[in-house]
């Protein structure tokens, strides 16, 4: 893990927030190649979940809504992690999280009384994880959505909050009324969308696979109640078929059944990868009932049944819900591309062999040497004719060895170089990141090259 953390900071994908002013706990900012990666894996992600599906449109809700939503969904009663105090180093710790380290589930529907006693049953078994004391405070639950003042100028602002969202599925359901009567769909059908979601979590932990803000994609899928089940082993099987599409070794992936459901759902499953602190959840997908749409027309007085126009049954329709976190398919695709070679002569190369579609950069162009303007303008012309379909770098800094390392970090499946020959013959010699074959190639075929290379 140490090692994905510091070549994630050395080489701009992810970089503690606020770092000069001594970093902010949980948070954290992406750098110009994370930047590219996360927006590959949303697109690839967004391809996959409405692109390529005819029963699938998109949204892109509000982070701010009214505050009786999250009364509605349970948010602000039950929406909370049990919390308690390491009495000799006062380190904030997840109850929850250490019973977990003990082989110990603790549902999230137990009460702090039932929480706490099972935490005191096992407490000669837990130790702090930062002084490794086992003297607690009891339990208490704390409310996990982030409160803001929006529009509220009095000085006791938390007596009627508004809250950033907790997830972002809700603003999927408060609108599923308006896409059902403004478009041609009908059930069944899903609605797709990534956006940022924030929770205030107590002990965020394992770089960015749990922080406060985050940036969820998810896909609510609306059918008849009796096709509930069978959408959702659909829902499965494509979306673990997605990760296998984009490269990800099965052994690497494994099912998770929830065994404690909430008293609404139907069945829970998450798909878990194997991140460098073991399997953990990579995505979550449940079959959640009716509950959702049931509790948001009681709140809001607003009747979301449907009326099926060729049967004329009258139903509210039931969710199957697929989630995945931004930040958790980063983090398990740069664990899965992380490469370590010994290359002849003892060398030992690091290297990100990400799936070529989401790579940062597609190709990297170097002239030979840096003081020759007539290889630099030549290669400054191979690069010019490349951006306009691929994010390329240009590179003319160290030797070509340090080049190539730089570029193997940063996982760019080609580089260019521009050489003698090339200004002889208008070829160059392209270079592939996994297997190091060299081979020259005309200018004029290097975009169909490349192309024909990445698939597309």
């Amino acid at each position: 893990m140490e090692k994905i953390v510091s070549l994630a900071k050395r080489r701009g994908f992810v970089y503690p927030s606020s770092e000069i002013y001594g970093g902010f706990a949980a948070v954290y900012d992406l750098g110009p190649y994370g930047v590219e990666l996360a927006n590959a894996l949303k697109q690839a992600w967004w391809k996959y979940m409405v692109q390529m599906r005819e029963d699938i449109v998109g949204l892109d809700s509000a982070i701010f809504m009214h505050p009786k939503i999250w009364e509605a969904s349970g948010h602000v009663g039950g929406f909370s992690d049990p919390l308690s105090e390491c009495r000799s180093c006062h380190t904030r710790v997840r109850v929850d999280h250490l019973l977990e380290e003990i082989g110990i589930a603790a549902d999230e529907k137990m009460s702090e009384a039932e929480i706490n006693e099972l935490f005191q049953s096992n407490k000669k078994k837990i130790k702090c994880p930062k002084c490794k004391a086992q003297d607690f405070t009891k339990a208490k639950k704390f409310n996990l959505l982030v409160k803001s003042n929006l529009g509220s100028f009095t000085e006791d602002w938390t007596a009627d909050p508004v809250y950033l969202r907790g997830e972002t599925c809700q603003g999927i359901y408060v609108n599923y009324k308006n896409v059902l009567d403004s478009t041609r769909v009908k059930i069944p059908f899903g609605m797709a969308q990534t956006g940022k979601a924030f929770r205030n979590e107590i002990t965020a932990r394992q770089f960015i696979f749990r922080t406060r803000e985050f940036e969820q994609m998810e896909m609510q899928y609306f059918t008849h109640p009796d096709k509930e089940m069978e959408e959702y082993e659909k829902l499965k099987e494509y979306r673990w078929k997605f990760y296998l599409d984009l490269g990800m070794k099965a052994e690497n992936l494994r099912w998770h059944k929830h065994e404690n459901l909430v008293f609404y759902a139907k069945e829970a499953y998450d798909i878990e990868y194997n991140f460098p602190f073991g399997f953990k959840e990579l995505e979550g997908i449940h079959a959640r009932g009716n509950y959702d749409l049931s509790q948001h027309a009681k709140f809001s007085g607003t009747a979301l049944d449907y009326l099926d126009p060729v049967t004329g049954e009258k139903y509210i329709p039931h969710i199957i819900e697929s989630s995945v976190g931004v930040g958790r398919m980063f983090l398990a695709f740069l664990t899965e591309a992380y490469t370590e070679e010994s290359l002849d002569g003892g060398e030992t190369r690091i290297v990100l062999k990400l799936p070529k579609s989401l790579a940062p950069v597609k190709a990297a162009v170097f002239p030979l040497l840096k003081n020759k303007p007539e290889l630099v303008a030549k290669a400054k012309e191979v690069f010019e004719s490349l951006v306009p379909h691929w994010m390329c770098e240009f590179d003319d800094n160290g030797n070509i060895g340090k080049r190539y390392r730089r570029q193997d970090e940063i996982g760019t499946p080609f580089c260019i170089t521009i050489d003698f020959d090339t200004l002889e013959n208008d070829t160059v010699t392209i270079r592939d990141r996994d297997t190091l074959t060299q081979e020259r190639v005309a200018i004029g075929e290097l975009t169909t090259f490349i192309q024909k290379k990445l698939g597309a």
